[in-house]
């Protein structure tokens, strides 16, 4: 006859548990009944019973890991969020809860209100880890579906305030079961591309459903993994997701999130031009001090050394040479900053079109046209030059 092995009791019951707390079901349990036998301890744990008609379940809640257990109350039904395990100093099956919630609340409330939590405990919400926004990017990134009305008008924003900026899209379903993988996929393709300055998560406003993508797990920490700076720009201003908590910056719309991102050009130039006035007076200034300096040295000189006339012509030389240094150097600056002015307007679009370049739009949408492969025999285009614009067709 065969050995038999013999456990103890200690080896069985942490058989027990480590085969209940690994099983997925058990491990992210939903559980609704009835809550009985209440008591709380000294240290702020509770321990309870939820109910059906005919069974029952033991339940603790920790104080430092649960949320809702101040809302127990017995008699009341209650939606409960944990997970199975076993307690072995008395062999009992208990529910591990961290979230409990009426029951009249919405599922998915639940789960958005248990995953903040959690990833707020994890330190993704932090406002010391969120990075600032590149001055002046030269490829924005949007993550958003690309029939939608959403890319359209950021497209426009962006074109309206900074249009030396390039629009990079990586298309994403932003709603049901497949969008929040693609939109995972979407960050990580721009990640990988090395040359993005900010990326740009967005949708259109919706119900809690239709915006749940942006409340999913991956999601979020796809957004705390970009090496990239994000915006995320999702739903309306009333709506807040789980991925605006975790981005660098939150937009209330799409649409201000294309504005965080690109800086405002005619803004731009009129810093330019007061930094130039700025300056001018600066050295205007400094002139008029250096003079004034320089006289009063000389009248000190000829109180107290009266006797040194002749050094009255090496004074105004001194101050004649001094005028004009200063005068030099304010003309360079004037053309320096001429310079940088010049720059800029070359980096106007017109200022392109001037040089014999013209910009090609799709005659149908408006889109501007970025590579051979979007244009197909006999689209209808428009062809934008120096004067003017008219319409082509495609061979």
């Amino acid at each position: 006859m065969s050995m038999r092995t013999v456990y103890t009791v200690a080896q069985v019951t942490a058989y027990l548990r480590e085969s209940l707390e690994s099983d997925p079901l058990l491990a992210d349990l939903w559980l609704t009944g009835e809550v009985s036998n209440l008591s709380r301890s000294t240290a702020g744990h509770v321990y309870f019973t939820v109910k059906d008609a005919q069974n029952q379940l033991r339940c603790v809640m920790f104080r430092m890991a649960g949320r809702g257990g101040d809302l127990l109350r017995n008699g009341d039904a209650a939606i409960l969020h944990g997970k199975i395990s076993l307690y072995p100093a008395r062999g009992d099956l208990q529910v591990v809860v961290d979230l409990v919630q009426p029951a009249g609340a919405g599922v998915l409330q639940l789960e958005y209100e248990r995953l903040k939590a959690q990833l707020e405990e994890e330190g993704l919400f932090d406002p010391g880890r969120k990075r600032p926004l590149p001055p002046f990017p030269q490829r924005i990134g949007v993550v958003t579906s690309p029939t939608g009305a959403v890319f359209h008008d950021i497209c426009n924003v962006v074109g309206r305030r900074y249009p030396m900026a390039e629009v990079v899209l990586a298309p994403a379903s932003v709603q049901g079961q497949s969008a929040a993988t693609e939109i995972v996929a979407a960050l990580r393709a721009l990640n990988d591309l090395g040359d993005i300055d900010v990326i740009i998560v967005a949708r259109g406003g919706g119900s809690l459903e239709e915006l749940w993508p942006f409340n999913e797990e991956a999601v979020a920490r796809a957004i705390y993994a970009s090496r990239v700076p994000v915006i995320s720009g999702v739903g309306h201003e009333t709506d807040v997701t789980i991925a605006d908590l975790v981005a660098d910056v939150r937009a209330p719309t799409p649409s201000a999130a294309a504005e965080i991102a690109a800086p405002d050009a005619a803004q731009l130039r009129r810093q330019v031009a007061m930094l130039q006035g700025a300056s001018a007076s600066a050295l205007v200034r400094a002139v008029v001090q250096g003079r004034q300096q320089v006289e009063a040295q000389a009248q000190q000189l000829l109180r107290y050394a009266p006797q040194v006339q002749y050094h009255h012509q090496r004074v105004d030389d001194l101050t004649l040479g001094l005028a004009r240094a200063l005068g030099q150097s304010l003309a360079l600056s004037r053309e320096r900053f001429g310079g940088m002015g010049q720059r800029l307007h070359a980096l106007n679009p017109s200022a392109i079109l001037e040089r014999g370049y013209a910009y090609l739009q799709r005659g149908d949408t408006g889109e501007p046209v970025l590579t051979v492969a979007a244009v197909h025999p006999d689209d209808l285009l428009k062809v934008t030059v120096r004067d003017g614009s008219f319409g082509a067709r495609a061979v």
